[in-house]
């Protein structure tokens, strides 16, 4: 049976009213979280780095109070992010946030939150979005949203059965987090504590420079032989992974070898983004391609004999080099770092010896890695078919 989200559930703006609290109202520290869209991580809200505001203040708001099994839901910007409230919560919403609170005769909150990540609520999303620069929906508007709902028997049932598996999906996430930490433990084990001299990039690479963007018309998204493919920030990872399967791009070989000659990439090349936020994504360029290309927002790192490029990979991410890096980008809205800073990254360099025993550890991380990342997949693409099995 279809039904309308206002047909299941009460919809609570936030005060928008002469008590919504002002910027001397909110804190780092007090009495009652006061919510925004940067606060909902994933499915939960994120404390962390929390506002709050007082429980005077909170008690006068004549609207946007949440409490346990609530979903705060966005309404601006991230269209669509949502968390759901834990037991024992209580706060208030920023005005870019609506209340969804579900009706328990009717509806079970995690079944709607199930409900709210369809593709169909997607596409209804979308349809409903009335923003132009800043995507942009109101609380009426999606209270005509349709979901699917079966009795509470069956929704408990959907429900389990969805959390099951993305129970399994987090825990293979963090099983790859858990690898990527062993290798960077490795690398301060073999290499911190001042063991073997300091050096910097330019000294052990013979080419740092970045690359260029092409005109629009000139790049293509299916490829054809003779085609080189072209990367952009996007296709850089935080565990230096390159994720060239998400939404690949091309150039013509003439424009490759034309006016984006300086900028070619070959395999073994170490890439880092210059252009953030954020900063600090890289990839080890793979050898799926004899030839690649970047745009000017991705600066190269080629190695030279006395420094292999696995060990260059995972001496230019460890906190301690990336860190100082980071905190010299300028900028307001978009950061940006220099060549010359990345000429100047300094980073230790032990023998080449030393250099294959970490290169030799870090590959057998990697083959598990792979078999973890393969599981993942499954169990993704498993949650997706059950999604589109219970809501469409």
């Amino acid at each position: 049976m279809k039904v309308t989200l206002g047909e299941i559930a009460t919809l609570i703006n936030g005060d928008r009213g002469k008590n919504y609290p002002s910027q001397e109202d909110i804190s780092s520290s007090g009495e009652v979280p006061f919510v925004n869209a940067g606060h909902l991580n994933g499915r939960e809200i994120e404390f962390s780095d929390m506002n709050y505001i007082s429980l005077e203040k909170y008690n006068s708001l004549n609207s946007g109070k949440f409490t346990t099994g609530d979903i705060l839901y966005c309404l601006r910007g991230s269209l669509g992010k949502k968390a759901i409230v834990g037991d024992e919560v209580k706060g208030a919403i920023a005005s870019s946030l609506v209340i969804i609170r579900p009706n328990p005769t009717f509806i079970k909150s995690e079944y709607l939150m199930l409900a709210l990540d369809s593709s169909d609520i997607h596409e209804q999303l979308a349809m409903a979005n009335n923003g132009s620069s800043q995507p942009n929906l109101s609380a009426a508007s999606i209270r005509n949203f349709s979901i699917d709902l079966p009795d509470l028997t069956e929704q408990t049932e959907i429900t389990q059965i969805l959390q099951k598996v993305r129970s399994t999906i987090d825990a293979y996430t963090q099983q790859l987090l858990a690898l990527d930490t062993l290798i960077k433990a490795r690398f301060i084990e073999m290499f911190g504590g001042g063991k073997y001299r300091t050096v910097k990039a330019a000294e052990v690479c013979d080419f740092i420079t970045k690359g260029t963007t092409p005109p629009t018309d000139e790049i293509v998204f299916e490829y054809e032989t003779g085609l080189i493919p072209f990367l952009k920030v996007y296709n850089l990872s935080f565990t230096g992974e390159l994720l060239f399967d998400a939404e690949p791009q091309y150039i013509p070989a003439t424009i490759h070898n034309g006016k984006l000659a300086r900028s070619k990439v070959y395999p073994n090349d170490v890439l880092m983004n210059i252009v953030g936020p954020p900063l600090g994504k890289f990839s080890l360029v793979t050898n799926e391609f004899a030839e690649w290309n970047i745009n000017q927002a991705i600066a190269i790192f080629r190695s030279q004999n006395d420094v292999l490029p696995r060990y260059l990979l995972a001496a230019l991410m460890q906190p301690k080099v990336l860190g100082p890096f980071v905190e010299q980008a300028v900028g307001i809205r978009q950061l940006n770092l220099s060549l010359e800073q990345c000429r100047n990254l300094e980073f230790p360099l032990p023998p080449i010896a030393e250099q294959v025993r970490f290169v030799e550890f870090s590959a057998q991380v990697d083959k598990s890695k792979v078999v973890v990342q393969k599981a993942l997949d499954e169990a993704q693409l498993l949650f997706d078919s059950l999604m589109q099995k219970y809501f469409g």
